[in-house]
């Protein structure tokens, strides 16, 4: 019933077709790139065209050994008509597509989805040559390409070298899952970074600041005290960035949480949801006040990612880990609570993970894990009040001091009032 929908072609027809595909698709952005006169570059649609049959073909005939001795043809006759043709430009974007090809159309006989693919990517590639070259000469700063490498690296080279298993004091540390913990901070801080680049002053401080709170929600805060203290008129559109960088600070532990222990999310997802509301509310208030004031400068942009803060934090996770893992161990579940809540006063990331490790190996509940995560916010929030009274002064202080206790009083709520208004019906 369904027959006519199956191919009624054989493979190599099919073959043949996808591989007339892939050089006319390549060959056609080449050739309305090749020029005119004496100059103008030997491959065009033709070239191309031909040289993806050439593979299908060698392959159908000859298999492997063939299409590797007309990829070396094509690879000698390019480089003889590069070395006669070339101009003041040294590019060989035209002549590696032109060898890429011939393999592409080896590739379509066996498989012919995936060689289509590949050459759909290879033409956006060589259609996007000016906005990838602008992209990298006028929009990517110095700073950004060294993080970019740095973040490759730490993705593809250091972390398939780090073993999955539990190592160190009471088997408390995981390296590998450690450092996924740091790249996940490294990439929200870049994706932050991005949003500022592309939102600026125009967005408002309030959206910078909720950006710059995926890098450091303090440090945000230190910042937009500083802008408040200088220009007191401000001082609204300052305090709106400094309390969303509460709600990036709580968008970036959903994160880390979630990469961490599902289990201990779920159990939190309440009261993150009431200190998310409780921050977003008060933001707004004050985001109104801010978008009636024009005169808001650009903020500083700095690098995508603190390198030095990202491997800060692996340290104090690994610490925090063998710290809470230890006093669990000599005193229980009050052990765990004491040190989130003393790590807290840095970072609240790494007791979060801290603690939602344990959870995922089996040493304490889930629903354990939730008192000492908001436990360690609570603390982080006092370090954000201090940071922001000594940067700001008392007039911004008084503005984020309420909206800091607000998104905590919610959050506890939010962890607690369930269990009370269970009890309450239960009566």
């Amino acid at each position: 019933m369904m027959d006519f929908l199956k191919p009624s072609l054989s493979p190599d027809v099919i073959a043949i077709i996808v591989a007339l595909g892939i050089g006319l698709l390549i060959g056609l952005e080449r050739e309305r790139r090749k020029g005119e006169g004496p100059g103008r570059s030997p491959a065009g649609l033709r070239t191309f065209a031909a040289a993806s049959l050439a593979g299908a073909v060698s392959v159908m005939v000859g298999g492997k050994g063939l299409l590797a001795l007309v990829t070396a043809g094509i690879v000698a006759m390019t480089a003889i008509a590069y070395l006669r043709s070339r101009s003041d430009d040294p590019g060989l974007t035209s002549e590696i597509a032109l060898i890429l090809t011939v393999l592409l159309g080896g590739l379509a006989t066996q498989r012919p989805l995936l060689a289509a693919g590949v050459a759909v990517i290879l033409a956006i590639l060589l259609a996007g040559r000016a906005a990838l070259h602008d992209f990298v000469r006028k929009v990517l700063s110095e700073g950004e390409v060294k993080d970019g490498l740095i973040f490759a690296a730490a993705t593809l080279v250091v972390l398939p070298l780090l073993p999955d298993r539990p190592v160190g004091p009471y088997g408390a540390l995981n390296p590998r899952a450690i450092w996924i913990i740091v790249i996940l901070v490294m990439a929200i801080g870049a994706a932050g970074h991005v949003a500022i680049r592309l939102l600026g002053a125009r967005g408002g401080l309030a959206i910078s600041g909720f950006a710059s709170g995926f890098v450091s929600s303090t440090a945000t805060i230190g910042a937009m005290g500083a802008r408040g203290r200088k220009a007191p008129e401000l001082l609204g559109a300052a305090t709106a960035g400094a309390t969303l960088s509460t709600v990036a600070t709580i968008v970036q532990l959903v994160a880390v949480l979630a990469a961490t222990n599902l289990a201990t999310l779920q159990s939190l997802t309440i009261p993150l949801l009431c200190a998310g509301a409780a921050a977003g509310l008060y933001g707004a208030i004050f985001t109104v006040k801010g978008m009636r004031e024009t005169s808001a400068a650009e903020l500083q942009l700095g690098r995508a990612f603190s390198l030095p803060s990202a491997l800060l934090l692996a340290l104090t996770l690994s610490g925090v880990l063998v710290l809470a893992a230890g006093l669990r161990d000599a005193f229980g579940e009050i052990g765990l609570l004491v040190s989130a809540a003393v790590a807290g006063l840095a970072d609240t990331h790494s007791p979060a993970v801290a603690t939602a490790t344990l959870a995922a190996s089996g040493k304490i509940s889930s629903a354990d894990a939730v008192t000492p995560i908001l436990a360690a916010l609570s603390t982080n929030t006092l370090s954000k009040i201090v940071v922001g009274w000594v940067s700001g002064g008392r007039s911004f202080a008084l503005r984020l001091i309420p909206g800091l206790l607000l998104v905590i009083a919610a959050a506890w709520a939010g962890a607690v009032g369930p269990d009370v208004a269970h009890q309450m019906f239960r009566r």
